[in-house]
């Protein structure tokens, strides 16, 4: 439990910084916010290296898949905001993460699944991908806030906080490029090496998924031939991270947590 205290603290202590930044209007964000978020996000992991030997296997259920999600979006933002981009970022992001880990650590361990290699890739695709895309939903939202503020002409300081607006549009493209990659995978792999796939109790997950990843493809599809922008990207972003979070933790959460079936 100390572990995660002084991760969840270093955590804190990362967007404490990053705020005090935004707030003073530092313009180009200095790289000091690193000396505590990359040990945050060296412990986070350890932490969870530790439950899954004392379960006997990989801790999945719903506390621990979101705390795996929060980590990678923490090391997601620690790698941008290391390059100088989207530091601002961490505000939001590092906060999040500390949540999350002290909810698995709350929670508990669960006995852990000794998963083979296939159901492994499929499962860490599946993180992978969602850590992905929430941070594109996130970058959605400051594209979103930052083209509301210039339209009002609100120059305020948390905007020089972030990168130019054509700059952070290419950005969050980048990112759901990559994340609908990692998507893909996540589906191939289910379709793949899952037995049953539509299953009673994985039917509303694997429609849902494919909707999100529809979703995201006509997005990229869009981008790419109409050139789509600005508020229409961040109106499909967020409807399609919506679909996402409603199959991997809406059906974990009603399985696991209301139905109890772990």
């Amino acid at each position: 439990m100390t572990i995660v205290l002084i991760a969840a603290l270093l955590y804190l202590a990362a967007a404490g910084l990053l705020v005090g930044a935004v707030v003073r209007d530092e313009g180009r964000i200095s790289a000091g916010w690193l000396l505590p978020a990359l040990p945050a996000v060296v412990l986070h992991a350890i932490v969870h290296i530790l439950g899954w030997r004392q379960s006997g296997g990989t801790d999945l259920h719903f506390f621990a898949a979101l705390s795996l999600v929060g980590l990678g979006m923490a090391a997601l933002t620690a790698a941008f905001g290391a390059t100088g981009r989207m530091a601002a970022l961490g505000v939001i992001v590092f906060p999040v993460a500390a949540a999350s880990l002290l909810a698995y650590a709350g929670y508990g361990h669960v006995h852990g699944e000794a998963l083979d290699w296939r159901l492994q890739l499929h499962a860490w695709c599946a993180l992978l991908a969602y850590a992905t895309l929430a941070v594109a939903a996130l970058l959605a939202i400051m594209l979103w806030t930052q083209e509301r503020a210039l339209r009002r002409r609100e120059f305020r300081g948390w905007l020089r906080a972030l990168p130019p607006l054509t700059e952070l549009e290419s950005l969050l493209f980048r990112t759901i490029a990559v994340g609908f990659i990692l998507l893909t995978a996540t589906l191939l792999t289910g379709m793949l090496f899952v037995e049953n796939l539509f299953a009673q109790h994985l039917v509303h997950k694997t429609v849902l998924s494919v909707l999100s990843w529809l979703a995201f493809g006509a997005l990229l599809l869009g981008r790419w031939r109409y050139g789509w922008r600005g508020a229409v990207a961040v109106r499909w972003t967020l409807a399609a991270m919506a679909l996402l979070i409603l199959a991997f933790f809406g059906s974990k959460f009603v399985l696991e947590l209301l139905l109890k079936r772990v």
